[in-house]
């Protein structure tokens, strides 16, 4: 266990907002689980409450206990990575790779690889793992950040809450947005579905839907087909694809949203690629921005869409 002792100079501010303050290395998630765990002692008593206000003179006792062991096997999965410091690495995730293990999904995932590639990895958030700050769904493929140190996962995580990141994706729907329209925003909440409790949904905010915003434009259009960028302001659970799917114009490929109708390329699931990221590097400042090339599938089914497109535009 690591031991910090501190003494109070200034009163009047709570405790987990002063830990914080005194140790920028640990998010105040963390410190606030510490405190709820019993592993804070204010004036040699234990203190289990965030809000107590500290006081000029208090002593302040924190008790970090070791990392536990993660109960997963690090495995060689090749990773094609776009960029990788000391505190950040950010891979282009080929489809079929599951970000975090879950049920059904035990080995296999990009956390058995990042423990292979980073052997070394602090615990983050208490426990022995990666740092995986936002997610991709199993079969959309792209960029991906993933923390080194606690310091970076409580960086990234502040961007995102902020909006400052910025993640951007190209996705091929069905249809086209009308041909005066090129851009737009979708705002509607998600939640999960109300029957289908696999599935998430467009849910009001009453019902347990969470704020959701995508921006949208069209990038190229390809007859009965959409090449789409989007930006998320927001990051939902299957957000883009049930946005999609809400305004008429769902993901093409996409087992759960759309209807499944053939477009004559053997896809693995949604052709939905995150193909830009960018966001502030925790230690330096400075904007970190990587495009992820979209894998062969996704432009074998631009360049099959093109041809139908060249061939008779107006059908």
């Amino acid at each position: 266990m690591t031991e910090i002792n501190l003494q109070v100079s200034e009163e009047g501010d709570r405790l987990d907002r002063y830990l914080s303050q005194q140790l920028p290395n640990l998010s105040r998630s963390r410190i606030q689980q510490l405190i709820e765990q019993g592993n804070v002692q204010l004036n040699s008593k234990v203190c289990t409450s965030k809000k107590t206000t500290v006081k000029a003179g208090d002593r302040i006792f924190l008790g970090i206990p070791e990392a536990e062991p993660l109960e997963l096997q690090p495995e060689d999965i090749p990773l094609d990575i776009l960029y990788e410091d000391d505190s950040l690495l950010i891979i282009n995730k080929p489809a079929g790779l599951v970000v975090h293990p879950a049920p059904g999904h035990q080995d296999g995932t990009l956390v058995n690889a990042i423990l292979a590639h980073c052997p070394n990895l602090p615990g983050i958030g208490g426990v022995q793992r990666p740092g995986i700050v936002h997610r991709l769904d199993k079969d959309t493929t792209g960029a991906i950040a993933i923390a080194k140190t606690e310091l970076a996962h409580q960086h990234l995580q502040a961007q995102l809450k902020a909006k400052t990141a910025r993640r951007e994706y190209l996705g091929v729907v069905y249809g086209s947005p009308t041909p005066k329209t090129e851009s737009g925003i979708i705002d509607f909440p998600i939640g999960r579905h109300p029957v289908d409790r696999k599935k998430m949904a467009v849910v009001p905010v009453e019902q347990g839907g969470r704020p959701a915003v995508t921006h949208w434009k069209v990038k190229e259009r390809l007859g009965n087909y959409t090449l789409m960028h989007f930006q998320l302001e927001t990051g939902r659970t299957h957000q883009i694809r049930v946005h999609s799917t809400h305004i008429g114009h769902p993901i093409v490929g996409d087992p759960v949203y759309s209807s499944g109708r053939s477009v004559g390329v053997n896809l693995p699931g949604q052709a939905l690629h995150a193909w830009r990221l960018k966001v502030q590097h925790p230690v330096s400042g400075e904007w970190i921005e990587v495009t992820a090339p979209p894998p062969q599938t996704f432009t074998t089914l631009l360049e099959v869409l093109r041809r139908r497109f060249t061939i008779s535009p107006q059908k």
